[in-house]
């Protein structure tokens, strides 16, 4: 779309030059012009959507190799169990490690069950199937686009530990009509700008807490 936009302010140039009728080409030029800034201000808004759907599709297959791409390269990625997110504890992997980690049979210490207060101590495989894609999150019920959906008791802090941050939160409703609801599954993707590019700072999985 941008191209041949592009291409139309281009076209529209040479008619200016060919013309007699100079006011009304510029008049065409301004509007294609503007278009294209639209188009562009769309572009950048829409762009952390994007990068979340390629994200979630790469965890899906349990493609770390490709993950590694996304990660940012100056601060890594962090992993939170749950909605609020622990800076101190949890854990932060650099794009050497993601590449890597499927791999990686280190029991790692990933903060506190919520409810009986236990440490969470896993391999990374084992964190990946109970607080990363226990839902098939590339085939989300909804979509928040840096708008929350899922919400339990603990402080969902999202904005706070990440202010430069826009998020994706994949969602799941709950599945079992006895639990009232409170069986809701949600994966939240958070991307941060660097060098003019989204990279991944951090993986939260929602559920709901006591």
């Amino acid at each position: 779309m941008r191209k041949i936009l592009f291409a139309l302010v281009i076209v529209a140039v040479s008619l200016l030059g060919c013309t007699s009728q100079g006011a009304e080409q510029e008049a065409r030029i301004a509007g294609l012009e503007q278009e294209l800034a639209a188009w562009e201000k769309l572009s950048q808004s829409q762009q952390p959507l994007l990068s979340a759907l390629q994200v979630v599709q790469l965890l899906k297959e349990k493609d770390f190799a490709g993950l590694a791409n996304w990660v940012h390269p100056e601060k890594g990625v962090r992993f939170s169990p749950y909605p609020h997110v622990y800076v101190e504890v949890e854990q932060v992997f650099t794009v050497q490690q993601i590449a890597k980690l499927w791999q990686d049979e280190t029991v790692y210490h990933w903060g506190t069950y919520d409810g009986i207060g236990d440490p969470i101590k896993l391999t990374f495989a084992d964190y990946y199937q109970r607080f990363i894609y226990d839902y098939d999150f590339a085939e989300p019920q909804m979509i928040g686009n840096n708008h929350l959906i899922g919400r339990g008791n603990a402080i969902d802090n999202v904005h706070e530990v990440y202010p430069q941050g826009k998020f994706i939160e994949f969602y799941f409703e709950g599945q079992h009509p006895e639990y009232g609801g409170a069986d809701w599954r949600s994966l939240k993707l958070v991307f941060e700008q660097h060098n003019g590019s989204w990279y991944l700072v951090g993986v939260i999985h929602g559920e709901w807490t006591i």
